[in-house]
């Protein structure tokens, strides 16, 4: 893996759970250092075990925010690689979704993306290097009912990594996203367990299966690798052909 030029890399994972867990380890893989931060104790517990540096945290204020950065930046001696992979989702019609609700996902998936990103970008920036990757979704381009807090959440980090791409480009530092299509993770489990909801989506799928947190590492790596020095503010879709469709 040392093809790509992230061994001795210093990267921070926000979020543990599936996409999350597997970048970290994807990550070391390829010879970086890298810690993850979650709440989830378990889900750090299980990383530790496998080598990862883990650092508790909340992340949905700007307090939290700046301290897990902070906090990683010290543990790591530096920061150059951020991926920022949190996310919730609950799936109701708009007229039936109550207000905690908005709430509580626009807090989880778009102000944990705005407080550490920016958190991570103003070392990058002062430092002249870095690598910023937030997860999507292809709900931030189509509009899949019952999850409009989700899909707005998505569409937002979209432009959130083109306008930080934009500003912090002159400064060595890119800024992108990967989309991924229906991947069966912890976030989706309950919900493809449903009757007929896993035949369903996948009949949506040109490559006719939904994918694992194992198809997004490749675009994830190569996004945080300096063969990637000349792409940024782009959205990746991930999706094996969902958006064709």
């Amino acid at each position: 893996m040392d093809w790509l030029g992230l061994r001795g890399k210093r990267a921070l994972v926000a979020g543990a759970g599936g996409i999350g867990g597997a970048a970290a380890l994807a990550l070391a893989g390829a010879g970086a250092d890298v810690a993850v931060a979650d709440l989830d104790v378990e889900r750090l517990t299980g990383l530790a075990a496998q080598g990862i540096r883990t650092i508790q945290a909340g992340l949905t204020d700007a307090g939290g925010g700046r301290e897990c950065v902070a906090r990683a930046d010290e543990l790591l001696g530096g920061l150059d690689v951020f991926v920022h992979a949190v996310g919730v989702n609950d799936r109701r019609p708009v007229l039936e979704t109550p207000d905690d609700v908005w709430r509580a996902i626009t807090s989880v998936n778009l102000d944990s993306a705005f407080w550490t990103g920016r958190a991570a970008g103003a070392l990058m920036v002062a430092r002249g290097y870095g690598r910023i990757v937030f997860l999507s979704s292809v709900s931030g381009l189509l509009a899949h009912p019952h999850h409009a807090p989700y899909a707005a959440t998505k569409g937002a980090v979209n432009q959130l990594a083109r306008v930080m791409a934009r500003e912090w480009a002159a400064s060595g530092v890119t800024v992108n996203a990967v989309a991924p299509g229906y991947t069966e993770t912890g976030l989706t489990r309950e919900h493809l367990e449903k009757p007929g909801v896993r035949a369903g989506l996948t009949a949506l799928v040109p490559a006719g299966r939904l994918g694992t947190p194992g198809d997004l590492t490749g675009p994830i790596l190569f996004l945080c690798s300096d063969h990637a020095a000349f792409v940024t503010g782009h959205v990746l879709y991930a999706d094996g052909g969902r958006t064709l469709v």
